[in-house]
């Protein structure tokens, strides 16, 4: 074989194998960066899709959140809370986030993080109460989710530990009292939790005594249900304001509701 012919299939394979790898690299760089539905994201975050598009990677929350006033000193170690994702970290590249078990939310009043964001990607708007005040205790990062499986408190044992580590305090989580059958003697002391009062700091997480928690933390959007707008809390003067315009004229008109109610009973059933 000639120098030109093995020279050209040696640069032929190189380029193969150079396409190769940026391709892979190309996929994995677009994988790092698809929204990811259980990032836990800064106080005043968007939703999840609007936050991809507006948050530009700056990383002045995270350095905000370094250099907070609201410094927590563990083992001699500074507690902090936002990172920044990196390659591996199941979070879209460059965006803020955290993880609840090892690095919660402290709560600052100041809410340094948010007010550090340039674009609005974390904005007062999701820290606000139905009055318009601003305050880190109505912000809505997630919502802990307790499985009463592996949370040591429903065997019966007396834990009270992510209640106590909550800062929203018989608030967020309260402890109901419940007997225990089992023995006839002891009472369960069962961690309850409000979702319309958790903040989803992630407190309780960390102190979970489990090996893996038994309390977790996940964006609210993934594990809280909706009823609807057709259901209403009748005791509820707010949510009743909802429907103080509503008709009750409207009725839905199918090929069934032309006949009476008797003929579409038993349609279709053969009783032999």
């Amino acid at each position: 074989m000639d120098k030109k012919r093995r020279s050209f299939l040696v640069g032929l394979a190189q380029a193969a194998a150079i396409s190769t790898v940026g391709g892979t690299l190309a996929a994995g760089f677009i994988e790092e960066n698809k929204d990811k539905p259980l990032t836990l994201r800064p106080p005043g975050a968007l939703d999840e899709k609007d936050f991809m598009k507006t948050c530009i990677r700056c990383g002045l929350c995270v350095d905000a959140c370094k250099t907070r006033e609201n410094i927590y000193i563990v083992d001699g170690v500074k507690k902090t809370t936002l990172e920044l994702a990196k390659p591996g970290d199941d979070a879209p590249l460059g965006t803020p986030f955290f993880i609840a078990r090892t690095n919660p939310c402290y709560m600052c009043e100041d809410i340094p993080c948010m007010y550090a964001c340039p674009t609005g990607a974390l904005t007062p708007e999701k820290c606000q109460n139905d009055k318009g005040e601003v305050a880190i205790d109505y912000a809505k990062m997630g919502v802990a989710v307790i499985d009463p499986s592996s949370c040591i408190a429903y065997w019966g044992l007396q834990c009270t530990a992510c209640y106590r580590a909550c800062p929203e305090l018989d608030k967020a989580i309260t402890i109901e009292w419940r007997k225990n059958k089992r023995t006839g003697k002891h009472a369960y002391r069962i961690p309850i939790v409000h979702e319309d009062a958790c903040t989803g700091c992630g407190m309780c997480e960390e102190a979970c005594v489990t090996e893996k928690a038994a309390i977790q933390i996940f964006p609210r959007e993934v594990v809280l249900g909706k009823a609807g707008d057709r259901y209403v809390k009748g005791w509820d003067a707010k949510d009743q304001q909802r429907v103080k315009n509503a008709s009750t004229d409207t009725t839905t008109k199918t090929g069934r509701s032309k006949k009476s109610a008797i003929d579409n009973l038993n349609q279709g059933v053969n009783w032999q």
